[in-house]
């Protein structure tokens, strides 16, 4: 089973991979809100990389309202849903971009680095708690 994990965020969207026990970084891609752009790209990426499942970042406010984003997301799921006749599984991404964020800093990676990839370093948080959890049973 290959799952591809996505964190949405403004401007890019970071992907990872895994074949079901540990995520990778795959690649990021700058949308500037052109989701049909999104689409076409990872229509390559899911039949290349024979993609069975997608993970996707789910961005609740920290009291577990519904964000701004999180109504855009689940626009972007509908498309993805539609666009590739796979599951789309909602993940919650609360504190993934700071758990990134921690990881990039003690690695030393500099804040300009940083600004370029958290949202691919997200995007395999996101993958691995789902992945997590999944292997645990819960």
């Amino acid at each position: 089973m290959t799952y591809l994990g996505l964190d949405l965020g403004t401007k890019t969207l970071g992907i990872s991979k895994s074949s079901g026990v540990i995520a990778s970084f795959y690649k990021t891609l700058r949308h500037n809100e052109d989701y049909d752009y999104l689409i076409r790209e990872l229509s390559s990426i899911i039949e290349d990389e024979k993609v069975d499942k997608i993970v996707l970042g789910y961005p609740k406010n920290m009291n577990n309202t519904e964000s701004d984003m999180a109504r855009i997301v689940l626009d972007f799921k509908k498309k993805l849903e539609d666009a590739f006749h796979i599951e789309v599984i909602l993940e919650d991404e609360r504190l993934t971009s700071k758990i990134s964020n921690d990881l990039l800093i003690s690695g030393n990676v500099s804040r300009m680095k940083r600004k370029k990839v958290v949202d691919g370093v997200a995007s395999v948080v996101i993958l691995e708690s789902f992945l997590d959890r999944r292997n645990n049973g819960k």
